[in-house]
């Protein structure tokens, strides 16, 4: 058999420039299922390999490595500290536990879902979290998720995308996090007058309950023109969703209405102040969450809430200075690049925070602000060599007055 003729053993495909074969004492194998036999040796041992040194951080740790980066939010980051902890620390001793016996406990995953307004760091935490403990991380948009068999993504593509994150490393990625960002807009609306088929609500909450309990996936090979697949266990994997849920606070109110007593020596007073949205979130009850449109087998799914709580301006003046990657930094090394030093008074830094505010955007806001503020300056700077200094004030954030250049001395 010559090599131009050259045909894999397992699969056939035929050797060429692009798909270079492997030979042995009687016969040829490709790239592709050299890594099929991969994932299949790793199944018959039943454990994920581990490194024994791997130290896995404390959640004491892993929230003091988050206050680098998100300000505030305590609460969230406490109960995803713990979450985290306890998931990896479960498959650390799984891992090594290798002869389990019936009496032995075995514990279940739990995964996490955040709510808070958007802009508040959802995303950003969970991030954050995955270069913690040094894993793949993978970030999906529920509004491009659909149904197989539709247009638009499908589940099984988060997967792939984690895959990708991870290298081709199958037993690094079946360790990874997913984050599921918007996942608000599944919630399927119960009074609608259409008879259609809800591809990209319900249909997508169905699709994932498998994905997340823990299950056994095929996902295509898309480096080989052939339809090779390999498959990836899911039950690892630690699933993070996210979303504003705007309006959910509507239902809490509702249902603990239903819970006072509207008569007698007990009965709420009529002129008793309105429960803050903050709070109202804190009382969240799988039973809001149905009502707002996610379906029970999914809410089922997601046993810990991480309540993220709206930025005031504090927050915000916060977030521009404190942070390891604080947007105020980031500019300022911008600058300095051009040997030109910024600089922001404080009342130039509650402005900002207060034109945030208005826009009703969160933290994301800030960097729209700084570049519309700073644009001029920006655009100048790189073909000017006489100044030392800008000087950011409350005048030149509200538009009534100019950022200060100071030149150089001569």
């Amino acid at each position: 058999m010559s090599n131009l003729s050259a045909q894999c053993s397992f699969c056939s495909i035929t050797s060429s420039q692009n798909t270079p074969l492997i030979s042995g004492a009687d016969g040829y194998i490709c790239e592709a299922c050299v890594q099929l036999a991969n994932q299949v040796i790793k199944t018959w041992g039943g454990k994920q390999t581990i490194n024994e040194d791997w130290d896995l951080p404390t959640p004491a740790t892993i929230k003091a490595r988050l206050d680098d980066y998100v300000i505030g939010q305590d609460l969230a980051k406490e109960i995803l500290s713990v979450a985290v902890y306890n998931h990896y620390k479960r498959l650390y001793h799984d891992n090594k536990e290798v002869n389990l016996t019936d009496n032995d406990v075995e514990i279940s995953k739990s995964n996490v879902l955040m709510l808070g307004p958007s802009g508040t760091g959802k995303t950003l935490l969970a991030s954050t979290l995955a270069k913690i403990v040094d894993i793949p991380f993978a970030i999906a948009d529920a509004t491009t998720l659909t149904q197989a068999g539709y247009v638009g993504e499908d589940v099984e593509s988060i997967l792939v995308r984690l895959l990708t994150v991870a290298n081709g490393d199958m037993g690094r990625a079946e360790w990874g996090i997913i984050y599921i960002d918007e996942i608000d807009k599944l919630a399927h609306t119960q009074e609608s007058s259409t008879v259609e088929r809800d591809v990209s609500g319900e249909g997508v909450q169905q699709a994932l309950l498998k994905l997340v309990e823990g299950t056994s996936v095929k996902l295509p090979l898309k480096r080989q023109r052939d339809n090779t697949t390999v498959m990836m266990d899911t039950h690892n994997i630690l699933f993070i969703v996210g979303g504003a849920f705007s309006k959910l606070e509507e239902h809490v109110t509702k249902r603990l209405k239903l819970l006072q007593p509207t008569i007698g020596f007990h009965a709420a007073l009529k002129n008793k102040k309105k429960i803050s949205a903050e709070h109202l979130l804190v009382e969240t009850q799988p039973e809001d969450l149905r009502h707002f449109g996610l379906i029970p087998e999914f809410i089922g799914r997601f046993p810990i809430l991480a309540i993220l709580e709206e930025l005031d301006e504090a927050a915000l003046v916060r977030i521009l200075t404190e942070p390891r990657n604080a947007l105020v930094r980031q500019y300022q090394k911008l600058f300095a690049y051009e040997n030109v030093e910024l600089e922001f008074t404080s009342e130039a830094l509650s402005a900002i925070a207060t034109k945030t505010l208005a826009r009703g955007t969160g933290a994301r806001g800030l960097r729209g602000i700084q570049e519309q503020l700073l644009r001029r300056c920006m655009f100048d700077l790189p073909s000017r060599n006489d100044v030392a200094r800008c000087i950011v004030d409350e005048e030149a954030v509200n538009g009534t007055g100019e950022i200060q250049l100071i030149a150089v001395e001569e």
